[in-house]
């Protein structure tokens, strides 16, 4: 279900400078995404071959074109904590088309999506192209599902889950999903497999609505993206890391998912405002 509210900010309105803004900006970004998309769909035609899903080389590109966005868009993005080192999950709360940036930029992950998401244009062709995995919303595609994630991992993949199943207006943090969590306890990945939680916190720029960067319900997105482009001054996003937690130390998806969403919310509720 996608999460709304019946208290939708006033539209942004562009000034003539903002519109200034928008196209500098634009440009620049545009430029910057689909140019290093171009480098990284040719150097994954010499590193599939040789890797396959391993994917030693073209993370490093995503990740540099997300960090530089946030520069050229005037965002302060500000990482808080340790990645946990090696292979596993990470779950975090949902804001924004921004957390696609602010993840990526803070660590190097593939995000897993609904199948949907493959085939929407522009944004399904740059999700399969940085390694994003798609899953079908299919009880029957259970046991296929656990066979990608645990061949993913076993290359040292993290793989990122948005469990509130939704994005927000970045005020708060929904209820995580249990079902997520499900196939986490199957005994190919239950032992062995780590959680890190995360949450992301945008900051408004002062004097602007608290939920300036949220983007939820039927927003359009191109219409968001055009005043994100146009606000000065921006404000900032951060990307909070908790310690990770073993699978195996929970006794079912229900009280994992219960911990999990604790520490984001809690994290989400000591930066909030900052």
């Amino acid at each position: 279900m996608t999460w709304t509210s019946d208290d939708i900010p006033p539209t942004h309105k562009i000034t003539p400078m903002g519109w200034v803004r928008v196209m500098v900006r634009g440009f620049a970004v545009g430029t910057l995404t689909f140019g290093c998309l171009v480098v990284l769909l040719l150097v994954r035609l010499i590193e599939r071959p040789l890797f396959g899903q391993g994917r030693p080389v073209t993370p490093y590109i995503t990740q540099f074109v997300c960090r530089s966005a946030f520069v050229l868009m005037g965002i302060r993005f500000n990482r808080i904590g340790t990645p946990m080192a090696g292979a596993g999950a990470v779950v975090a709360n949902h804001s924004s088309w921004l957390d696609i940036f602010a993840l990526n930029a803070a660590k190097r992950i593939y995000f897993v999506s609904k199948a949907e998401v493959a085939k929407w244009p522009g944004i399904g062709w740059l999700a399969r192209a940085t390694g994003t995995v798609f899953i079908a919303r299919d009880r029957s595609q259970a046991v296929a599902q656990v066979d990608v994630f645990r061949a993913r991992l076993g290359q040292g993949h993290k793989l990122l889950f948005f469990p509130e199943g939704t994005s927000t207006d970045g005020q708060q943090v929904l209820p995580f999903k249990p079902t997520l969590f499900a196939a986490f306890y199957d005994e190919a990945l239950r032992n062995t497999l780590a959680i890190q939680p995360v949450t992301v916190v945008y900051h408004a720029p002062k004097g602007v609505d608290t939920r300036h960067y949220g983007w939820w319900g039927d927003m359009d997105f191109g219409t968001h993206f055009l005043a994100t482009l146009a606000q000065s001054p921006q404000g900032g996003v951060s990307v909070i890391y908790h310690n990770p937690v073993q699978v195996a130390d929970f006794a079912d998806r229900k009280t994992l998912a219960a911990h999990l969403e604790r520490v984001v919310r809690d994290g989400h509720l000591k930066h909030c405002g900052r």
